[in-house]
Protein backbone atom coordinates (compact mmCIF):
# COMPACT_ATOMS: atom_id res chain seq x y z
CA UNK A 1 0.00 0.00 0.00
CA UNK A 2 1.81 3.53 -0.92
CA UNK A 3 -0.02 6.42 0.53
CA UNK A 4 0.95 9.87 -1.03
CA UNK A 5 0.35 12.90 0.73
CA UNK A 6 -2.03 15.32 -0.75
CA UNK A 7 -2.38 17.92 2.25
CA UNK A 8 -1.37 17.85 6.08
CA UNK A 9 -4.85 16.64 6.21
CA UNK A 10 -5.66 14.22 3.31
CA UNK A 11 -3.83 11.33 2.00
CA UNK A 12 -4.70 9.00 -1.25
CA UNK A 13 -3.92 5.50 -1.94
CA UNK A 14 -5.01 2.87 -4.08
CA UNK A 15 -7.88 0.45 -2.83
CA UNK A 16 -7.72 -1.06 0.79
CA UNK A 17 -8.31 -4.03 2.44
CA UNK A 18 -10.24 -4.31 5.95
CA UNK A 19 -7.07 -5.90 7.07
CA UNK A 20 -5.05 -2.62 6.43
CA UNK A 21 -6.96 -0.61 9.50
CA UNK A 22 -4.33 -1.16 12.45
CA UNK A 23 -1.88 -0.14 10.06
CA UNK A 24 -3.86 3.06 9.01
CA UNK A 25 -4.55 3.83 12.54
CA UNK A 26 -1.01 3.31 13.94
CA UNK A 27 -0.11 5.48 10.76
CA UNK A 28 -2.17 8.54 12.53
CA UNK A 29 -5.30 8.69 10.32
CA UNK A 30 -8.81 9.36 11.53
CA UNK A 31 -11.10 8.38 8.60
CA UNK A 32 -11.20 6.85 5.76
CA UNK A 33 -13.10 7.67 2.49
CA UNK A 34 -14.06 5.37 -0.46
CA UNK A 35 -14.29 6.96 -3.68
CA UNK A 36 -14.91 3.44 -5.32
CA UNK A 37 -17.94 2.15 -6.35
CA UNK A 38 -19.04 -1.20 -4.81
CA UNK A 39 -18.30 -3.75 -7.16
CA UNK A 40 -16.32 -2.18 -9.21
CA UNK A 41 -13.81 -5.00 -9.36
CA UNK A 42 -14.04 -8.95 -8.54
CA UNK A 43 -11.79 -8.87 -5.73
CA UNK A 44 -12.76 -5.46 -4.24
CA UNK A 45 -13.95 -5.52 -0.42
CA UNK A 46 -17.48 -4.05 -0.25
CA UNK A 47 -17.58 -0.65 1.69
CA UNK A 48 -19.47 -2.07 4.59
CA UNK A 49 -16.35 -4.36 5.33
CA UNK A 50 -14.28 -1.70 5.30
CA UNK A 51 -16.42 1.03 7.57
CA UNK A 52 -16.40 -2.42 10.13
CA UNK A 53 -13.03 -2.71 10.60
CA UNK A 54 -12.96 0.88 10.74
CA UNK A 55 -15.44 1.57 13.15
CA UNK A 56 -13.80 -1.20 14.99
CA UNK A 57 -10.73 0.60 15.91
CA UNK A 58 -12.42 3.96 16.65
CA UNK A 59 -12.36 5.13 12.98
CA UNK A 60 -14.89 7.02 10.63
CA UNK A 61 -15.48 5.93 7.47
CA UNK A 62 -17.11 7.57 4.80
CA UNK A 63 -18.74 6.64 1.51
CA UNK A 64 -18.66 8.44 -1.93
CA UNK A 65 -18.88 6.30 -4.70
CA UNK A 66 -17.38 7.95 -8.19
CA UNK A 67 -18.13 6.19 -11.62
CA UNK A 68 -14.94 5.87 -12.91
CA UNK A 69 -14.35 8.72 -15.81
CA UNK A 70 -17.23 10.39 -14.84
CA UNK A 71 -16.69 12.68 -11.90
CA UNK A 72 -19.82 15.06 -11.79
CA UNK A 73 -20.20 18.43 -9.81
CA UNK A 74 -22.45 16.71 -7.52
CA UNK A 75 -19.99 14.14 -6.71
CA UNK A 76 -16.93 17.18 -6.44
CA UNK A 77 -19.60 19.00 -3.41
CA UNK A 78 -20.14 15.80 -1.66
CA UNK A 79 -16.33 14.68 -1.70
CA UNK A 80 -15.96 18.47 -0.12
CA UNK A 81 -18.47 17.81 2.49
CA UNK A 82 -17.11 14.42 3.54
CA UNK A 83 -14.04 15.97 3.97
CA UNK A 84 -14.61 18.83 5.93
CA UNK A 85 -16.71 16.53 8.19
CA UNK A 86 -14.34 13.78 9.39
CA UNK A 87 -12.25 13.97 11.56
CA UNK A 88 -8.41 14.41 9.96
CA UNK A 89 -6.44 13.20 9.24
CA UNK A 90 -8.24 11.33 6.38
CA UNK A 91 -7.32 8.72 3.57
CA UNK A 92 -9.30 8.79 0.42
CA UNK A 93 -9.12 5.64 -1.51
CA UNK A 94 -10.34 4.18 -5.25
CA UNK A 95 -8.58 1.73 -7.46
CA UNK A 96 -5.65 3.49 -7.94
CA UNK A 97 -5.85 7.21 -6.08
CA UNK A 98 -6.28 9.41 -8.76
CA UNK A 99 -10.33 9.55 -8.78
CA UNK A 100 -9.62 10.66 -5.28
CA UNK A 101 -6.60 13.12 -6.16
CA UNK A 102 -8.97 14.43 -9.04
CA UNK A 103 -11.84 15.03 -6.71
CA UNK A 104 -9.52 16.66 -4.26
CA UNK A 105 -8.32 18.75 -7.12
CA UNK A 106 -11.56 19.98 -8.49
CA UNK A 107 -13.02 20.86 -4.70
CA UNK A 108 -9.90 23.45 -4.31
CA UNK A 109 -10.60 24.85 -7.48
CA UNK A 110 -11.67 28.43 -6.79
CA UNK A 111 -10.15 28.44 -3.52
CA UNK A 112 -6.30 28.32 -4.30
CA UNK A 113 -4.55 29.22 -6.97
CA UNK A 114 -4.89 26.72 -10.00
CA UNK A 115 -0.88 26.18 -10.16
CA UNK A 116 -1.01 25.44 -6.64
CA UNK A 117 -3.44 22.85 -6.98
CA UNK A 118 -1.36 20.95 -10.11
CA UNK A 119 1.98 22.08 -8.37
CA UNK A 120 0.28 19.74 -5.14
CA UNK A 121 -0.92 16.99 -7.42
CA UNK A 122 2.08 16.70 -8.96
CA UNK A 123 4.15 16.17 -6.31
CA UNK A 124 1.80 13.42 -4.64
CA UNK A 125 2.60 11.99 -8.30
CA UNK A 126 -1.02 12.78 -10.27
CA UNK A 127 -1.42 14.63 -13.44
CA UNK A 128 -4.20 16.99 -13.47
CA UNK A 129 -3.41 18.76 -16.53
CA UNK A 130 -6.60 17.30 -18.24
CA UNK A 131 -8.78 19.01 -15.77
CA UNK A 132 -7.03 22.14 -15.28
CA UNK A 133 -10.59 24.41 -17.28
CA UNK A 134 -12.71 22.70 -14.95
CA UNK A 135 -10.25 23.43 -11.57
CA UNK A 136 -9.74 26.70 -13.19
CA UNK A 137 -13.64 26.86 -13.37
CA UNK A 138 -14.27 26.48 -9.53
CA UNK A 139 -14.46 22.69 -9.93
CA UNK A 140 -17.29 22.94 -12.47
CA UNK A 141 -18.00 21.39 -15.90
CA UNK A 142 -17.04 24.29 -18.04
CA UNK A 143 -18.03 25.25 -21.82
CA UNK A 144 -15.69 24.36 -24.33
CA UNK A 145 -15.86 27.71 -25.92
CA UNK A 146 -13.32 30.16 -26.34
CA UNK A 147 -13.64 33.79 -25.53
CA UNK A 148 -11.00 34.78 -27.82
CA UNK A 149 -8.38 33.08 -30.70
CA UNK A 150 -5.38 34.26 -32.04
CA UNK A 151 -2.79 33.45 -34.93
CA UNK A 152 0.00 33.82 -32.01
CA UNK A 153 -0.15 34.07 -28.46
CA UNK A 154 2.86 34.89 -26.79
CA UNK A 155 2.68 34.69 -23.13
CA UNK A 156 4.47 36.83 -20.74
CA UNK A 157 5.50 40.70 -21.88
CA UNK A 158 8.85 40.90 -20.41
CA UNK A 159 12.10 41.55 -22.11
CA UNK A 160 11.66 38.54 -24.46
CA UNK A 161 7.77 38.71 -24.67
CA UNK A 162 8.01 42.41 -26.25
CA UNK A 163 10.92 41.98 -28.17
CA UNK A 164 8.91 38.44 -29.62
CA UNK A 165 5.99 40.49 -30.50
CA UNK A 166 7.76 43.13 -32.53
CA UNK A 167 10.16 40.84 -34.36
CA UNK A 168 6.97 38.53 -35.48
CA UNK A 169 4.98 41.98 -36.17
CA UNK A 170 7.43 42.88 -38.22
CA UNK A 171 7.86 39.59 -40.20
CA UNK A 172 3.83 38.63 -40.31
CA UNK A 173 1.84 41.85 -40.49
CA UNK A 174 -0.98 39.81 -41.15
CA UNK A 175 -1.11 37.64 -38.41
CA UNK A 176 -3.07 37.92 -35.48
CA UNK A 177 -1.13 38.58 -32.14
CA UNK A 178 -2.11 38.64 -28.44
CA UNK A 179 0.20 38.84 -25.83
CA UNK A 180 -0.90 37.60 -22.26
CA UNK A 181 0.51 40.13 -19.14
CA UNK A 182 -1.09 40.97 -15.92
CA UNK A 183 1.52 43.84 -15.27
CA UNK A 184 1.32 47.81 -15.71
CA UNK A 185 4.57 48.25 -15.94
CA UNK A 186 8.10 47.21 -17.58
CA UNK A 187 11.15 46.81 -15.90
CA UNK A 188 14.66 47.34 -17.87
CA UNK A 189 16.14 45.00 -14.89
CA UNK A 190 19.83 45.19 -16.02
CA UNK A 191 19.65 48.82 -14.67
CA UNK A 192 18.91 47.72 -11.50
CA UNK A 193 22.31 46.84 -10.56
CA UNK A 194 23.50 50.67 -11.76
CA UNK A 195 20.66 51.59 -9.28
CA UNK A 196 22.26 49.73 -6.64
CA UNK A 197 25.54 51.22 -7.47
CA UNK A 198 24.00 54.99 -7.66
CA UNK A 199 24.47 55.31 -11.14
CA UNK A 200 20.96 55.02 -12.26
CA UNK A 201 17.95 56.56 -11.19
CA UNK A 202 15.11 53.62 -10.01
CA UNK A 203 12.82 55.99 -12.06
CA UNK A 204 14.60 55.88 -15.32
CA UNK A 205 14.56 51.99 -15.42
CA UNK A 206 10.42 51.83 -15.92
CA UNK A 207 7.50 52.51 -18.63
CA UNK A 208 3.80 51.98 -18.59
CA UNK A 209 3.38 48.29 -20.07
CA UNK A 210 0.91 49.83 -22.44
CA UNK A 211 3.44 52.19 -24.18
CA UNK A 212 5.69 49.37 -24.97
CA UNK A 213 3.17 46.88 -26.73
CA UNK A 214 4.11 46.86 -29.75
CA UNK A 215 0.87 48.50 -32.44
CA UNK A 216 -1.04 46.15 -33.73
CA UNK A 217 -0.67 43.62 -31.41
CA UNK A 218 -3.60 42.97 -28.75
CA UNK A 219 -2.43 42.75 -24.81
CA UNK A 220 -4.49 41.33 -22.51
CA UNK A 221 -3.90 42.46 -19.36
CA UNK A 222 -4.52 39.11 -17.26
CA UNK A 223 -2.67 36.66 -15.61
CA UNK A 224 -2.10 32.77 -16.93
CA UNK A 225 -3.09 30.18 -14.55
CA UNK A 226 -2.65 26.71 -17.06
CA UNK A 227 -2.41 25.36 -20.64
CA UNK A 228 -4.21 22.74 -22.74
CA UNK A 229 -1.43 22.15 -25.51
CA UNK A 230 -3.53 19.10 -26.93
CA UNK A 231 -6.43 21.89 -27.46
CA UNK A 232 -4.17 24.92 -28.11
CA UNK A 233 -5.53 26.62 -25.38
CA UNK A 234 -4.38 28.79 -22.97
CA UNK A 235 -6.46 29.24 -19.38
CA UNK A 236 -6.50 32.55 -17.89
CA UNK A 237 -7.08 32.90 -13.84
CA UNK A 238 -11.15 33.10 -14.08
CA UNK A 239 -11.57 30.37 -16.43
CA UNK A 240 -11.22 32.64 -19.52
CA UNK A 241 -9.98 30.59 -22.41
CA UNK A 242 -7.21 31.97 -25.29
CA UNK A 243 -6.80 29.46 -28.25
CA UNK A 244 -4.16 29.62 -30.34
CA UNK A 245 -2.63 28.29 -33.37
CA UNK A 246 0.81 28.96 -32.36
CA UNK A 247 2.36 29.93 -28.64
CA UNK A 248 5.39 31.90 -27.37
CA UNK A 249 5.71 30.70 -24.10
CA UNK A 250 8.12 33.42 -22.10
CA UNK A 251 7.18 34.23 -18.82
CA UNK A 252 10.15 35.07 -17.38
CA UNK A 253 11.13 33.70 -14.14
CA UNK A 254 10.47 33.44 -11.00
CA UNK A 255 12.19 35.08 -7.43
CA UNK A 256 11.78 32.81 -4.53
CA UNK A 257 12.40 34.64 -1.72
CA UNK A 258 10.27 32.74 0.56
CA UNK A 259 12.28 29.68 0.49
CA UNK A 260 15.25 31.76 2.79
CA UNK A 261 13.31 31.63 5.93
CA UNK A 262 12.75 35.26 7.93
CA UNK A 263 14.09 36.51 4.17
CA UNK A 264 10.51 38.49 3.54
CA UNK A 265 9.76 39.69 6.75
CA UNK A 266 13.42 41.75 6.75
CA UNK A 267 13.57 42.91 3.13
CA UNK A 268 14.31 46.50 2.91
CA UNK A 269 15.22 46.96 6.60
CA UNK A 270 18.09 45.78 8.97
CA UNK A 271 20.74 46.05 6.41
CA UNK A 272 19.39 43.67 4.26
CA UNK A 273 19.08 44.32 0.38
CA UNK A 274 18.50 42.99 -2.81
CA UNK A 275 19.11 44.65 -6.53
CA UNK A 276 16.80 41.93 -7.66
CA UNK A 277 14.06 44.24 -7.08
CA UNK A 278 13.05 47.52 -8.35
CA UNK A 279 11.68 49.21 -4.95
CA UNK A 280 15.26 47.97 -3.11
CA UNK A 281 18.37 48.57 -5.54
CA UNK A 282 17.54 52.42 -4.13
CA UNK A 283 18.16 50.89 -0.41
CA UNK A 284 21.29 49.04 -1.66
CA UNK A 285 22.85 52.45 -2.44
CA UNK A 286 21.76 53.55 0.56
CA UNK A 287 23.37 50.90 2.94
CA UNK A 288 26.44 50.87 1.00
CA UNK A 289 26.63 54.71 1.29
CA UNK A 290 25.99 55.17 4.78
CA UNK A 291 28.64 52.23 5.79
CA UNK A 292 32.07 52.97 7.04
CA UNK A 293 33.18 49.74 8.61
CA UNK A 294 31.71 46.22 9.49
CA UNK A 295 31.00 43.25 7.86
CA UNK A 296 29.14 43.25 4.15
CA UNK A 297 27.67 39.93 2.83
CA UNK A 298 27.36 39.39 -0.87
CA UNK A 299 24.97 36.05 -1.95
CA UNK A 300 24.59 33.36 -4.77
CA UNK A 301 22.15 31.09 -4.71
CA UNK A 302 22.38 27.61 -6.53
CA UNK A 303 22.10 28.02 -10.52
CA UNK A 304 20.07 28.79 -12.53
CA UNK A 305 19.52 32.38 -11.92
CA UNK A 306 19.03 35.12 -14.17
CA UNK A 307 22.29 37.24 -14.95
CA UNK A 308 24.32 35.61 -13.17
CA UNK A 309 26.90 38.17 -12.34
CA UNK A 310 24.91 40.37 -10.77
CA UNK A 311 25.24 39.19 -7.23
CA UNK A 312 29.14 40.35 -7.75
CA UNK A 313 28.60 42.64 -9.58
CA UNK A 314 26.58 44.36 -6.68
CA UNK A 315 29.71 43.82 -4.75
CA UNK A 316 32.74 45.22 -6.77
CA UNK A 317 30.27 48.53 -6.92
CA UNK A 318 29.98 48.21 -3.60
CA UNK A 319 33.81 47.91 -2.89
CA UNK A 320 34.81 49.99 -5.10
CA UNK A 321 32.63 52.87 -3.53
CA UNK A 322 34.21 51.50 0.00
CA UNK A 323 37.58 52.14 -1.68
CA UNK A 324 37.32 55.79 -3.14
CA UNK A 325 35.92 57.04 0.22
CA UNK A 326 39.22 55.30 1.62
CA UNK A 327 36.73 53.39 4.08
CA UNK A 328 37.67 49.69 2.87
CA UNK A 329 40.11 48.77 4.97
CA UNK A 330 37.30 48.61 7.98
CA UNK A 331 34.97 46.67 5.95
CA UNK A 332 35.20 42.88 5.58
CA UNK A 333 33.63 41.86 2.44
CA UNK A 334 31.96 38.06 1.74
CA UNK A 335 30.82 37.14 -1.13
CA UNK A 336 28.86 33.70 -0.04
CA UNK A 337 28.41 31.49 -3.42
CA UNK A 338 26.32 28.45 -3.40
CA UNK A 339 28.72 27.05 -6.24
CA UNK A 340 32.07 26.24 -6.34
CA UNK A 341 33.03 28.98 -9.09
CA UNK A 342 33.36 32.65 -9.44
CA UNK A 343 32.37 32.96 -13.01
CA UNK A 344 31.13 30.05 -15.14
CA UNK A 345 33.24 30.94 -17.99
CA UNK A 346 37.13 30.22 -17.00
CA UNK A 347 38.44 32.91 -19.28
CA UNK A 348 36.70 35.84 -17.26
CA UNK A 349 37.92 34.65 -13.80
CA UNK A 350 41.38 35.98 -14.07
CA UNK A 351 40.34 39.72 -14.29
CA UNK A 352 37.62 38.95 -12.09
CA UNK A 353 39.76 37.52 -8.64
CA UNK A 354 41.99 40.74 -9.31
CA UNK A 355 39.49 42.64 -8.03
CA UNK A 356 38.41 39.93 -5.55
CA UNK A 357 41.86 41.09 -4.33
CA UNK A 358 41.81 44.67 -4.65
CA UNK A 359 38.69 44.79 -2.30
CA UNK A 360 39.70 42.41 -0.08
CA UNK A 361 36.82 40.19 -0.19
CA UNK A 362 36.54 36.45 0.95
CA UNK A 363 35.34 33.81 -1.19
CA UNK A 364 33.22 31.51 0.50
CA UNK A 365 32.61 28.57 -2.24
CA UNK A 366 29.48 25.71 -1.84
CA UNK A 367 27.88 28.63 1.32
CA UNK A 368 23.91 28.43 0.39
CA UNK A 369 22.21 31.12 2.30
CA UNK A 370 18.81 29.38 4.07
CA UNK A 371 17.90 31.54 7.13
CA UNK A 372 18.12 35.14 8.15
CA UNK A 373 17.23 37.16 11.46
CA UNK A 374 16.95 40.43 10.39
CA UNK A 375 16.78 42.37 14.09
CA UNK A 376 20.27 40.19 15.57
CA UNK A 377 21.72 40.73 11.49
CA UNK A 378 22.91 37.34 11.45
CA UNK A 379 22.01 34.89 8.37
CA UNK A 380 22.76 30.81 8.58
CA UNK A 381 24.43 29.30 5.47
CA UNK A 382 24.45 25.44 4.19
CA UNK A 383 27.84 24.52 3.62
CA UNK A 384 27.97 21.37 1.08
CA UNK A 385 31.19 20.99 0.13
CA UNK A 386 32.19 18.15 -2.47
CA UNK A 387 32.87 14.98 -0.44
CA UNK A 388 32.49 16.51 2.61
CA UNK A 389 29.24 16.40 5.32
CA UNK A 390 26.74 19.13 4.77
CA UNK A 391 27.08 21.89 7.88
CA UNK A 392 25.43 24.76 8.90
CA UNK A 393 26.90 28.33 9.78
CA UNK A 394 26.46 31.61 10.97
CA UNK A 395 27.75 34.66 10.00
CA UNK A 396 26.78 38.31 11.37
CA UNK A 397 26.95 40.79 8.79
CA UNK A 398 26.41 44.85 9.29
CA UNK A 399 24.70 44.74 5.39
CA UNK A 400 24.16 41.56 3.04
CA UNK A 401 22.68 41.97 -0.77
CA UNK A 402 20.89 38.78 -1.06
CA UNK A 403 20.47 36.58 -4.65
CA UNK A 404 16.69 35.10 -4.15
CA UNK A 405 16.43 31.27 -5.23
CA UNK A 406 15.16 31.37 -8.28
CA UNK A 407 12.56 28.25 -10.39
CA UNK A 408 10.33 28.88 -13.39
CA UNK A 409 6.69 30.23 -12.56
CA UNK A 410 4.74 27.81 -10.71
CA UNK A 411 1.78 27.46 -13.69
CA UNK A 412 5.35 26.71 -15.91
CA UNK A 413 6.57 23.98 -13.41
CA UNK A 414 2.80 22.27 -12.88
CA UNK A 415 2.10 22.28 -16.77
CA UNK A 416 2.72 19.77 -19.73
CA UNK A 417 5.25 22.10 -20.99
CA UNK A 418 7.75 21.56 -18.65
CA UNK A 419 10.52 19.30 -18.42
CA UNK A 420 12.01 16.98 -14.92
CA UNK A 421 12.95 20.25 -13.26
CA UNK A 422 10.07 22.41 -14.32
CA UNK A 423 11.47 24.73 -17.18
CA UNK A 424 9.80 24.43 -20.99
CA UNK A 425 11.23 21.81 -22.45
CA UNK A 426 12.41 23.48 -26.16
CA UNK A 427 15.21 21.80 -28.57
CA UNK A 428 18.06 24.44 -27.76
CA UNK A 429 19.06 25.36 -31.39
CA UNK A 430 15.90 26.16 -32.90
CA UNK A 431 13.83 26.84 -29.80
CA UNK A 432 10.90 25.20 -30.22
CA UNK A 433 9.15 22.56 -27.75
CA UNK A 434 10.53 19.38 -27.97
CA UNK A 435 7.28 17.72 -28.34
CA UNK A 436 4.41 20.45 -28.88
CA UNK A 437 5.21 21.59 -32.72
CA UNK A 438 3.13 24.84 -32.63
CA UNK A 439 4.76 25.72 -29.47
CA UNK A 440 8.23 28.12 -28.77
CA UNK A 441 9.99 29.12 -25.46
CA UNK A 442 12.74 31.90 -25.19
CA UNK A 443 14.07 33.77 -21.76
CA UNK A 444 14.79 32.73 -18.41
CA UNK A 445 11.44 29.87 -18.38
CA UNK A 446 12.89 27.71 -21.36
CA UNK A 447 16.08 24.84 -20.45
CA UNK A 448 18.17 25.29 -23.24
CA UNK A 449 21.09 25.36 -20.92
CA UNK A 450 22.18 29.36 -21.39
CA UNK A 451 22.64 32.19 -19.48
CA UNK A 452 19.35 34.02 -18.49
CA UNK A 453 19.99 37.75 -19.60
CA UNK A 454 18.70 39.98 -21.53
CA UNK A 455 21.17 40.53 -23.91
CA UNK A 456 20.15 36.48 -24.86
CA UNK A 457 16.63 37.46 -25.41
CA UNK A 458 17.52 39.78 -27.65
CA UNK A 459 18.88 37.24 -29.95
CA UNK A 460 16.70 34.82 -29.47
CA UNK A 461 13.76 36.77 -30.19
CA UNK A 462 14.41 36.90 -33.91
CA UNK A 463 15.41 33.52 -34.13
CA UNK A 464 11.83 32.48 -32.77
CA UNK A 465 10.51 34.84 -34.91
CA UNK A 466 11.92 33.38 -38.14
CA UNK A 467 11.24 30.11 -37.25
CA UNK A 468 7.36 30.77 -36.93
CA UNK A 469 7.68 32.78 -40.28
CA UNK A 470 9.36 29.43 -41.73
CA UNK A 471 6.47 26.95 -40.01
CA UNK A 472 3.30 29.39 -41.59
CA UNK A 473 5.22 29.62 -44.88
CA UNK A 474 5.41 24.81 -44.78
CA UNK A 475 8.91 25.20 -43.90
CA UNK A 476 11.25 23.90 -41.03
CA UNK A 477 13.44 25.91 -39.02
CA UNK A 478 15.56 28.30 -40.69
CA UNK A 479 17.47 29.74 -37.58
CA UNK A 480 19.52 28.74 -34.85
CA UNK A 481 20.41 30.23 -31.32
CA UNK A 482 23.89 29.42 -30.63
CA UNK A 483 23.46 30.09 -26.69
CA UNK A 484 24.95 33.55 -26.99
CA UNK A 485 24.55 35.27 -23.62
CA UNK A 486 26.32 38.89 -22.21
CA UNK A 487 27.12 39.65 -18.72
CA UNK A 488 28.81 43.18 -18.28
CA UNK A 489 30.45 42.59 -15.38
CA UNK A 490 30.52 46.12 -13.44
CA UNK A 491 34.09 45.77 -11.45
CA UNK A 492 34.26 49.29 -10.63
CA UNK A 493 32.66 52.58 -11.76
CA UNK A 494 33.71 53.23 -15.02
CA UNK A 495 35.22 49.98 -16.16
CA UNK A 496 33.45 46.98 -16.89
CA UNK A 497 34.56 43.02 -17.90
CA UNK A 498 32.33 42.16 -20.88
CA UNK A 499 31.24 38.95 -20.69
CA UNK A 500 30.08 37.14 -24.34
CA UNK A 501 30.18 33.85 -24.58
CA UNK A 502 27.73 30.76 -26.13
CA UNK A 503 26.78 27.21 -25.10
CA UNK A 504 29.66 26.03 -23.85
CA UNK A 505 31.22 28.57 -22.56
CA UNK A 506 32.16 29.25 -25.99
CA UNK A 507 33.93 33.45 -26.01
CA UNK A 508 31.23 34.87 -29.03
CA UNK A 509 32.54 38.81 -28.63
CA UNK A 510 30.22 41.19 -30.21
CA UNK A 511 33.60 43.51 -31.03
CA UNK A 512 37.42 43.51 -32.37
CA UNK A 513 39.24 43.26 -29.44
CA UNK A 514 41.04 46.43 -29.77
CA UNK A 515 37.77 48.56 -29.20
CA UNK A 516 36.50 45.91 -26.49
CA UNK A 517 38.78 42.95 -24.57
CA UNK A 518 36.65 41.03 -23.09
CA UNK A 519 38.87 39.51 -20.74
CA UNK A 520 40.17 42.88 -19.22
CA UNK A 521 37.90 45.64 -17.58
CA UNK A 522 37.72 48.44 -19.84
CA UNK A 523 35.96 52.07 -20.29
CA UNK A 524 34.42 51.13 -23.25
CA UNK A 525 32.59 48.32 -21.73
CA UNK A 526 31.22 50.65 -19.49
CA UNK A 527 30.11 53.41 -21.76
CA UNK A 528 28.41 50.78 -23.68
CA UNK A 529 26.43 49.80 -20.44
CA UNK A 530 26.03 53.24 -18.82
CA UNK A 531 25.26 54.91 -22.42
CA UNK A 532 24.70 52.72 -25.66
CA UNK A 533 22.32 49.55 -24.33
CA UNK A 534 19.93 51.33 -22.35
CA UNK A 535 18.59 52.92 -25.37
CA UNK A 536 19.35 49.60 -27.54
CA UNK A 537 16.55 48.31 -25.08
CA UNK A 538 14.21 50.52 -25.18
CA UNK A 539 14.66 51.98 -28.60
CA UNK A 540 15.65 49.00 -31.01
CA UNK A 541 15.35 45.73 -29.34
CA UNK A 542 12.08 46.56 -27.97
CA UNK A 543 10.91 47.94 -31.10
CA UNK A 544 12.09 44.68 -33.38
CA UNK A 545 14.94 46.78 -34.88
CA UNK A 546 17.75 43.63 -34.40
CA UNK A 547 20.75 45.81 -34.32
CA UNK A 548 23.49 43.41 -34.28
CA UNK A 549 20.88 40.37 -33.19
CA UNK A 550 20.32 38.69 -37.23
CA UNK A 551 19.76 35.47 -36.46
CA UNK A 552 22.10 32.84 -37.56
CA UNK A 553 20.97 30.48 -40.59
CA UNK A 554 20.78 26.92 -40.22
CA UNK A 555 23.42 25.40 -42.61
CA UNK A 556 22.70 22.27 -44.25
CA UNK A 557 25.87 20.06 -45.54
Amino acid sequence: MEIKSITKTLSVTAQIAPSDMEALKAAGFRSVMCNRPDGEGGDQPSFAEISAAAEALGMQAAYVPVVSGAVSDEDVAAFDAALHSLPKPVLAFCRTGTRSATLWSLSEGGRLPLAEILSTAKAAGYDMSGAVRRIANGGKAPTDLADASYDIVIVGAGAAGIAAASSLRSRLPHQSIAVIDPADVHYYQPGWTMVGGGIFDAEDTARTMASLIPRGVKWIKAAVAAFEPAKNVVILEGCRVVKYTRLVVCPGIKLDWNRIEGLVETLGRNGVTSNYRYDLAPYTWELVQGMKSGRAIFTQPPMPIKCAGAPQKAMYLSGDNWYRRGVLKDIDIHFNNAGGVLFGVKDYVPALEKYVQKYGAQLNFFHNLVAVDGASKTAWFEVARPDQPKERVSMSFDMMHVCPPQTAPDFIRASPLADAAGWVDVDQATLRHKHYDNIWSLGDAMNAPNAKTAAAARIQAPIVAENIAADIAGGGAVAQYNGYGSCPLTVERGKIVLAEFGYGGVMLPSFPKWLVDGTTPTRAAWFLKEKVLPPIYWKAMLRGKEWMAKPEKITTP
